[in-house]
């Protein structure tokens, strides 16, 4: 992972190199971000405002809300929708349960940990501490757990309301997220979180 919070922008896919117009966003975005790491830093989360951020990246309060909603966004976005829209669509066909957890999971670290703002670890820490921030990243995990639940439902042919497919995927995802908080015991790697899962398939021996 990445440890400067401050990074000018963030990775590029391996595809074509983009234009000048979407470089100059990505700059745009990554100023703001940068900028509202600072003040969270030196002020608290709570007391740092819109106008603050914007005026320390050196842009306008409407340019500032051209990229994010809310200072919660700010923190809670990482623009990597597109990258994991693109691994749901290459999955390989006829993985059992675990073994479809294990290909997403790896993947998803993967294009996570190359990404200079997903993988900052001062977003990650503010992220999992700052108390006004835990509603929103509960409903977001909550979204990410139904979209699961479906995808899960689709690859394995079974009923998205199916009760033994939902306690798995709640399982499953309890345990990842846990291992994820890097408030609590720091942010578990990819090994880790794989060793997860191999405790869970055996039957949680102990």
């Amino acid at each position: 992972m990445n440890d400067n919070p401050t990074a000018a922008a963030p990775r590029t896919s391996s595809g074509p190199r983009p234009g000048l117009r979407e470089r100059q966003k990505a700059r745009t975005r990554a100023d703001i971000r940068a900028a509202a790491l600072e003040l969270f830093d030196r002020n608290g989360y709570e007391a740092t405002t819109v106008a603050q951020i914007a005026e320390a990246a050196n842009v306008s309060h409407t340019t500032f809300f051209r990229y994010f909603q809310s200072k919660e966004q700010v923190i809670i976005s990482d623009n990597l929708d597109d990258e994991r829209d693109a691994i749901l669509q290459e999955i390989p066909a006829g993985l059992s349960h675990f073994g479809l957890v294990r290909e997403l999971i790896t993947r998803m670290y993967r294009i996570a940990e190359k990404d200079e703002w997903a993988a900052n670890p001062e977003r990650l820490r503010i992220l999992h501490s700052e108390p006004s921030l835990r509603a929103t990243y509960q409903f977001e995990s909550d979204r990410v757990i139904s979209a699961a639940t479906d995808y899960f439902a689709d690859y394995l042919g079974v009923a998205h309301d199916d009760f033994r497919l939902r306690v798995f995927v709640s399982a499953v995802s309890g345990v990842m997220f846990h291992l994820t908080d890097i408030t609590r015991t720091g942010l578990a790697s990819l090994d880790e979180c794989l060793a997860a899962l191999d405790l869970m398939e055996q039957g949680l021996p102990v």
